[in-house]
């Protein structure tokens, strides 16, 4: 039975053990079992590769996106310029165990994105500045998309909500919520941006799936705004992986 595996701490509901396992089923593909690894410390992870050579490929969640990095054997170029790995391909060759990390968050978002830009996207306010705005920035550079990161600090972004002023809405057309405000079950938040001058010339795009249409995208579709949710970024990261793992190598 070869095996994969999602790691992190804490571990509770997964989108990917349901998701991998739904498709296991649904294209009757077997021999292969996917579960969740809560490790409350990242130096447990070796035990269950280097212990278990059906182990050939795993998932990575917080807080070891980046933890995981001294780990690896070799680093796709997204992950490298990141510095953040959500998904590891491991081949056993000669009795050791071969890393290499990559990140699909990235893919994910860039290509949920894509089909929404319209002429007027060109400037991106991004929300929040943790680790899950590291494949939107990425993916934003790659696009061509010039950006500013809001912040509830001045050190930890180019903005601060309390800055975001009409002109500045105005000039920023897309607006990505990468915090986790508005997540279930606090359903009733909303990032503090002024939502009374948005327009139907923005896009907003939030990478919370649950709820499905959160209090910021609720906002921006009253005022006309084009509106995503970070579920169709989760679907593609996840086939990509998927890819990742299978993939021929020499």
């Amino acid at each position: 039975m070869k095996k994969l595996g999602l790691i992190g701490y804490p571990l509770g509901h997964s989108f990917s053990k349901k998701y991998y396992l739904d498709k296991f089923e649904s294209e009757q593909i077997k021999g292969i079992d996917y579960d969740l690894y809560s490790l409350p410390d990242i130096a447990e992870f070796p035990k269950l590769y280097l212990q278990d050579q059906q182990f050939y490929g795993f998932n990575v969640t917080i807080p070891y996106k980046q933890a995981v990095l001294p780990l690896m054997d070799e680093l796709s170029p997204e992950a490298a310029q990141m510095e953040a790995v959500n998904c590891i391909r491991i081949q056993h060759k000669d009795g050791r165990a071969i890393l290499k990390g990559f990140n699909t968050d990235a893919y994910g978002f860039e290509a949920s994105l894509k089909p929404l830009l319209q002429p007027q996207h060109t400037k991106a306010l991004v929300l929040g500045n943790g680790g899950a705005a590291k494949a939107v920035l990425y993916s934003l550079r790659k696009l061509n998309i010039a950006y500013a990161v809001v912040s509830r600090s001045e050190t930890n972004g180019d903005l601060t909500y309390q800055q975001l002023s009409k002109e500045i809405i105005e000039e920023y057309t897309i607006i990505i919520n990468c915090s986790p405000i508005g997540t279930f079950p606090k359903v009733d938040e909303a990032p503090q941006i002024p939502y009374e001058y948005l327009s139907e010339s923005h896009l907003l795009y939030d990478l919370i799936y649950n709820p499905t249409e959160t209090l910021f995208l609720q906002k921006g579709r009253e005022k006309g705004a084009t509106i995503k949710n970070g579920y169709e970024m989760l679907l593609l990261q996840a086939e990509k992986n998927w890819e990742i793992w299978n993939a021929e190598t020499a």
